[in-house]
Protein backbone atom coordinates (compact mmCIF):
# COMPACT_ATOMS: atom_id res chain seq x y z
CA UNK A 1 0.00 0.00 0.00
CA UNK A 2 1.95 2.76 -0.90
CA UNK A 3 1.52 6.43 -2.17
CA UNK A 4 4.42 8.58 -2.85
CA UNK A 5 2.75 11.44 -4.41
CA UNK A 6 4.88 14.65 -4.42
CA UNK A 7 3.63 17.30 -2.70
CA UNK A 8 2.30 19.52 -5.06
CA UNK A 9 -0.45 17.14 -5.82
CA UNK A 10 -1.71 16.88 -2.81
CA UNK A 11 -4.50 19.09 -1.87
CA UNK A 12 -3.80 21.44 1.13
CA UNK A 13 -5.13 20.08 4.76
CA UNK A 14 -3.99 17.63 7.48
CA UNK A 15 -3.84 14.02 7.99
CA UNK A 16 -3.79 12.78 11.23
CA UNK A 17 -2.06 8.90 11.28
CA UNK A 18 -3.08 6.95 14.01
CA UNK A 19 -1.36 3.44 15.14
CA UNK A 20 -4.29 1.37 17.13
CA UNK A 21 -3.28 -1.32 19.52
CA UNK A 22 -5.54 -2.00 22.33
CA UNK A 23 -7.26 1.47 21.73
CA UNK A 24 -11.02 0.03 21.58
CA UNK A 25 -12.02 2.11 25.11
CA UNK A 26 -10.20 5.57 23.50
CA UNK A 27 -10.40 5.82 20.37
CA UNK A 28 -14.03 7.48 20.58
CA UNK A 29 -12.84 9.95 22.80
CA UNK A 30 -9.80 10.75 20.00
CA UNK A 31 -12.05 11.43 17.65
CA UNK A 32 -14.83 13.21 19.61
CA UNK A 33 -11.74 15.74 20.71
CA UNK A 34 -9.70 16.03 17.49
CA UNK A 35 -12.90 16.69 15.59
CA UNK A 36 -13.32 20.88 16.37
CA UNK A 37 -9.29 20.81 16.67
CA UNK A 38 -8.86 19.59 13.11
CA UNK A 39 -11.84 21.76 11.86
CA UNK A 40 -9.92 25.18 13.26
CA UNK A 41 -6.74 23.97 11.49
CA UNK A 42 -7.27 22.80 8.26
CA UNK A 43 -9.73 23.52 5.44
CA UNK A 44 -9.92 19.49 4.33
CA UNK A 45 -8.66 16.73 6.94
CA UNK A 46 -8.58 13.13 7.64
CA UNK A 47 -7.83 10.52 10.39
CA UNK A 48 -6.51 7.53 9.42
CA UNK A 49 -6.44 4.68 11.97
CA UNK A 50 -4.18 1.56 11.42
CA UNK A 51 -5.44 -1.41 13.39
CA UNK A 52 -2.17 -3.38 14.33
CA UNK A 53 -3.86 -6.65 14.94
CA UNK A 54 -5.19 -5.78 18.37
CA UNK A 55 -6.62 -8.48 20.43
CA UNK A 56 -9.57 -6.06 21.55
CA UNK A 57 -12.64 -4.93 19.84
CA UNK A 58 -10.33 -1.89 18.01
CA UNK A 59 -11.15 -3.05 14.28
CA UNK A 60 -15.16 -2.69 15.32
CA UNK A 61 -14.79 0.42 16.97
CA UNK A 62 -12.53 1.88 13.71
CA UNK A 63 -15.61 0.63 11.75
CA UNK A 64 -18.40 2.32 13.17
CA UNK A 65 -16.60 5.26 13.44
CA UNK A 66 -15.70 5.05 9.75
CA UNK A 67 -19.32 5.12 9.48
CA UNK A 68 -20.17 7.34 11.85
CA UNK A 69 -17.55 10.35 10.00
CA UNK A 70 -16.38 10.34 6.80
CA UNK A 71 -13.37 11.58 7.52
CA UNK A 72 -11.98 8.75 9.56
CA UNK A 73 -10.54 5.94 7.65
CA UNK A 74 -9.58 2.55 8.84
CA UNK A 75 -6.88 0.04 8.00
CA UNK A 76 -6.70 -3.42 9.22
CA UNK A 77 -3.58 -5.27 9.64
CA UNK A 78 -3.06 -8.89 9.17
CA UNK A 79 -1.09 -9.23 12.11
CA UNK A 80 0.96 -7.42 14.80
CA UNK A 81 3.98 -6.15 12.97
CA UNK A 82 4.68 -2.76 15.50
CA UNK A 83 4.25 0.51 16.26
CA UNK A 84 6.60 2.36 13.58
CA UNK A 85 5.44 -0.35 10.59
CA UNK A 86 2.08 0.52 11.45
CA UNK A 87 2.51 4.27 11.45
CA UNK A 88 4.73 3.71 8.21
CA UNK A 89 1.09 2.04 7.03
CA UNK A 90 -0.78 5.58 7.77
CA UNK A 91 1.93 7.70 6.26
CA UNK A 92 1.79 5.29 3.00
CA UNK A 93 -2.46 6.07 3.10
CA UNK A 94 -2.21 9.55 3.76
CA UNK A 95 -3.88 12.32 1.73
CA UNK A 96 -3.11 15.79 2.73
CA UNK A 97 -0.32 17.98 2.17
CA UNK A 98 0.69 18.21 6.39
CA UNK A 99 0.89 14.56 8.54
CA UNK A 100 0.58 14.62 12.23
CA UNK A 101 1.33 11.42 13.80
CA UNK A 102 -0.08 10.70 17.45
CA UNK A 103 -0.58 7.61 20.17
CA UNK A 104 -3.85 6.01 20.60
CA UNK A 105 -4.22 6.53 24.26
CA UNK A 106 -5.42 9.63 24.81
CA UNK A 107 -1.60 11.19 26.35
CA UNK A 108 -1.19 12.68 23.39
CA UNK A 109 -3.60 16.03 23.60
CA UNK A 110 -5.39 17.08 20.66
CA UNK A 111 -5.30 20.54 21.01
CA UNK A 112 -1.80 20.46 21.13
CA UNK A 113 -1.29 19.92 17.75
CA UNK A 114 -1.84 23.49 16.72
CA UNK A 115 1.04 24.07 18.64
CA UNK A 116 2.92 21.81 16.39
CA UNK A 117 1.82 23.05 13.27
CA UNK A 118 2.75 27.05 13.86
CA UNK A 119 6.19 25.56 14.40
CA UNK A 120 6.04 23.62 11.42
CA UNK A 121 5.18 27.17 9.38
CA UNK A 122 8.40 28.97 10.79
CA UNK A 123 10.17 27.33 7.97
CA UNK A 124 10.51 23.26 9.55
CA UNK A 125 10.23 20.28 7.33
CA UNK A 126 9.54 18.10 11.05
CA UNK A 127 8.44 19.57 14.34
CA UNK A 128 8.75 17.00 17.44
CA UNK A 129 6.23 17.25 20.34
CA UNK A 130 8.05 16.28 23.35
CA UNK A 131 6.27 15.95 26.92
CA UNK A 132 7.18 19.53 29.39
CA UNK A 133 7.70 16.14 31.65
CA UNK A 134 8.69 12.87 31.79
CA UNK A 135 5.49 10.92 33.19
CA UNK A 136 7.71 7.20 33.17
CA UNK A 137 9.27 5.27 35.83
CA UNK A 138 13.08 5.50 36.73
CA UNK A 139 14.10 2.07 34.16
CA UNK A 140 11.56 3.34 31.69
CA UNK A 141 13.33 6.57 31.63
CA UNK A 142 16.72 4.96 31.58
CA UNK A 143 15.63 2.50 28.79
CA UNK A 144 14.15 5.51 26.70
CA UNK A 145 17.46 7.31 26.92
CA UNK A 146 19.41 4.46 25.89
CA UNK A 147 16.99 4.01 22.87
CA UNK A 148 17.47 7.87 22.02
CA UNK A 149 21.47 7.31 22.16
CA UNK A 150 20.56 4.91 19.60
CA UNK A 151 18.48 7.17 17.68
CA UNK A 152 21.08 9.81 17.73
CA UNK A 153 23.81 7.57 16.31
CA UNK A 154 21.79 6.23 13.64
CA UNK A 155 20.18 9.91 12.49
CA UNK A 156 23.07 11.51 13.23
CA UNK A 157 21.24 14.72 14.36
CA UNK A 158 21.19 16.15 17.78
CA UNK A 159 17.67 16.85 17.73
CA UNK A 160 17.70 12.97 18.45
CA UNK A 161 16.92 13.27 22.17
CA UNK A 162 13.30 14.61 21.45
CA UNK A 163 12.08 12.42 18.68
CA UNK A 164 8.51 11.48 19.91
CA UNK A 165 5.65 10.08 18.36
CA UNK A 166 3.63 13.04 18.39
CA UNK A 167 5.05 14.99 15.30
CA UNK A 168 4.09 16.63 12.56
CA UNK A 169 5.87 16.79 9.20
CA UNK A 170 5.26 17.76 5.59
CA UNK A 171 3.67 14.91 3.22
CA UNK A 172 6.09 15.05 0.55
CA UNK A 173 9.21 13.61 2.96
CA UNK A 174 7.93 10.22 2.45
CA UNK A 175 9.07 10.05 -1.20
CA UNK A 176 12.31 9.43 0.38
CA UNK A 177 10.88 6.02 2.21
CA UNK A 178 8.05 5.34 -0.71
CA UNK A 179 10.22 2.42 -2.03
CA UNK A 180 11.22 0.72 1.78
CA UNK A 181 10.93 -2.77 2.35
CA UNK A 182 12.54 -4.15 5.27
CA UNK A 183 10.53 -5.85 8.25
CA UNK A 184 12.58 -3.10 10.67
CA UNK A 185 11.17 0.15 10.51
CA UNK A 186 12.50 3.50 12.47
CA UNK A 187 10.03 6.45 10.77
CA UNK A 188 12.77 8.87 12.57
CA UNK A 189 15.49 7.34 10.85
CA UNK A 190 13.67 7.59 7.56
CA UNK A 191 13.20 10.89 7.79
CA UNK A 192 16.90 11.70 8.04
CA UNK A 193 16.93 10.51 4.24
CA UNK A 194 15.30 13.33 2.87
CA UNK A 195 15.64 16.46 5.49
CA UNK A 196 17.66 18.48 8.40
CA UNK A 197 15.25 20.84 8.93
CA UNK A 198 13.71 19.39 12.44
CA UNK A 199 12.13 21.49 14.93
CA UNK A 200 11.19 20.52 18.60
CA UNK A 201 8.35 22.41 20.84
CA UNK A 202 7.73 21.15 24.17
CA UNK A 203 4.03 20.23 24.53
CA UNK A 204 1.89 18.95 27.62
CA UNK A 205 1.11 15.38 27.29
CA UNK A 206 -2.02 14.02 29.12
CA UNK A 207 -1.61 10.47 31.71
CA UNK A 208 -3.11 7.44 29.97
CA UNK A 209 -6.88 7.36 30.95
CA UNK A 210 -6.74 3.31 30.69
CA UNK A 211 -4.48 0.64 30.08
CA UNK A 212 -1.09 0.60 29.92
CA UNK A 213 1.81 1.35 27.89
CA UNK A 214 2.75 -1.92 25.08
CA UNK A 215 6.71 -0.51 25.68
CA UNK A 216 8.54 -2.39 28.47
CA UNK A 217 11.76 -2.03 29.70
CA UNK A 218 12.66 -5.00 26.96
CA UNK A 219 10.81 -3.80 24.04
CA UNK A 220 12.55 -0.52 24.57
CA UNK A 221 16.10 -2.33 24.70
CA UNK A 222 15.26 -4.66 21.95
CA UNK A 223 14.41 -1.35 19.61
CA UNK A 224 17.53 0.59 20.55
CA UNK A 225 19.20 -2.64 19.47
CA UNK A 226 17.07 -2.62 16.36
CA UNK A 227 18.39 0.95 15.72
CA UNK A 228 22.09 -0.02 16.14
CA UNK A 229 21.92 -2.57 14.07
CA UNK A 230 19.47 -1.62 11.51
CA UNK A 231 20.17 1.90 10.59
CA UNK A 232 23.95 2.15 12.00
CA UNK A 233 27.49 1.01 11.08
CA UNK A 234 28.80 1.59 14.97
CA UNK A 235 28.75 -1.79 15.94
CA UNK A 236 31.50 -2.60 13.21
CA UNK A 237 33.30 0.44 13.93
CA UNK A 238 33.17 -0.33 17.33
CA UNK A 239 34.19 -4.30 16.36
CA UNK A 240 37.15 -2.71 14.69
CA UNK A 241 38.23 -0.72 17.75
CA UNK A 242 37.96 -3.87 20.02
CA UNK A 243 40.24 -5.94 17.83
CA UNK A 244 42.59 -3.38 17.45
CA UNK A 245 42.86 -2.84 21.27
CA UNK A 246 43.13 -6.26 21.65
CA UNK A 247 45.69 -6.90 19.37
CA UNK A 248 47.63 -4.27 20.94
CA UNK A 249 46.78 -6.12 24.30
CA UNK A 250 48.44 -9.26 22.40
CA UNK A 251 51.44 -7.56 21.86
CA UNK A 252 52.20 -5.64 25.02
CA UNK A 253 52.33 -9.06 26.25
CA UNK A 254 53.95 -10.53 24.01
CA UNK A 255 56.82 -7.81 24.27
CA UNK A 256 56.78 -8.29 28.25
CA UNK A 257 57.57 -11.84 28.17
CA UNK A 258 60.60 -11.19 25.39
CA UNK A 259 61.71 -8.53 27.56
CA UNK A 260 61.21 -11.18 31.10
CA UNK A 261 63.08 -13.73 29.33
CA UNK A 262 66.22 -11.12 28.25
CA UNK A 263 66.09 -9.46 31.36
CA UNK A 264 65.39 -12.87 33.96
CA UNK A 265 66.85 -16.05 31.71
CA UNK A 266 63.48 -18.05 31.35
CA UNK A 267 59.46 -17.36 30.55
CA UNK A 268 56.54 -16.68 32.67
CA UNK A 269 55.40 -19.25 34.87
CA UNK A 270 52.33 -20.27 35.35
CA UNK A 271 49.02 -21.29 33.86
CA UNK A 272 46.78 -18.16 35.00
CA UNK A 273 47.84 -15.49 32.70
CA UNK A 274 48.14 -17.87 29.68
CA UNK A 275 44.59 -19.73 30.44
CA UNK A 276 43.16 -15.37 30.94
CA UNK A 277 44.68 -14.24 27.41
CA UNK A 278 43.41 -17.04 25.89
CA UNK A 279 39.98 -16.03 27.51
CA UNK A 280 40.22 -12.83 26.47
CA UNK A 281 40.64 -12.84 23.04
CA UNK A 282 38.61 -15.98 22.30
CA UNK A 283 35.54 -13.48 23.93
CA UNK A 284 37.03 -10.74 22.11
CA UNK A 285 36.51 -12.66 18.64
CA UNK A 286 32.50 -14.47 19.78
CA UNK A 287 32.20 -10.92 20.27
CA UNK A 288 32.92 -9.75 16.59
CA UNK A 289 31.47 -12.79 15.08
CA UNK A 290 28.45 -12.27 16.90
CA UNK A 291 28.09 -8.21 15.48
CA UNK A 292 29.04 -9.67 11.63
CA UNK A 293 26.31 -12.33 12.45
CA UNK A 294 23.79 -9.61 13.23
CA UNK A 295 24.18 -8.13 10.12
CA UNK A 296 24.23 -10.61 8.08
CA UNK A 297 21.34 -12.02 9.21
CA UNK A 298 19.74 -8.50 8.51
CA UNK A 299 20.99 -8.83 5.13
CA UNK A 300 19.45 -12.34 4.95
CA UNK A 301 16.07 -10.99 6.03
CA UNK A 302 15.97 -7.94 3.28
CA UNK A 303 16.66 -10.69 0.82
CA UNK A 304 13.74 -12.71 1.54
CA UNK A 305 11.62 -9.30 0.77
CA UNK A 306 9.57 -9.90 3.84
CA UNK A 307 6.72 -7.07 3.72
CA UNK A 308 7.24 -3.92 6.21
CA UNK A 309 2.98 -4.72 6.94
CA UNK A 310 0.17 -6.85 5.00
CA UNK A 311 -3.06 -4.99 4.85
CA UNK A 312 -6.10 -7.35 5.95
CA UNK A 313 -9.04 -5.07 4.91
CA UNK A 314 -9.57 -1.26 4.84
CA UNK A 315 -12.72 1.00 5.27
CA UNK A 316 -12.27 2.35 2.12
CA UNK A 317 -12.28 -1.02 -0.12
CA UNK A 318 -12.05 -4.26 1.75
CA UNK A 319 -9.28 -6.20 -0.12
CA UNK A 320 -5.96 -7.40 0.90
CA UNK A 321 -2.29 -5.97 -0.11
CA UNK A 322 0.93 -6.16 1.28
CA UNK A 323 3.21 -3.97 1.72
Amino acid sequence: MRNSTPQRHLPEGVSVVVPVYNGADTLPDLITALEPVLRSVAPAFEVVLVNDCSPDESWKVITELARKYPWVRGINLMRNFGQQNTTLCGLRAARYDTIVTMDDDLQNPPDQIPILLDKLREGFDVVYGPPLHEQHGLFRDAASSITKMALANAMGADVARSVNSFRAFRTHLRDALSDYRSPHVSIDVLLTWTTTRYGVVRVRHDTRPAGRSGYNLRKLIRHALNLITGFSAAPLQLASVVGFLSMLFGLAILVFVMVRFVLVGRDVPGFTMLASTIAIFSGVQLFMLGVFGEYLARIHFRMLERPTYAVRETTDEPEENAC
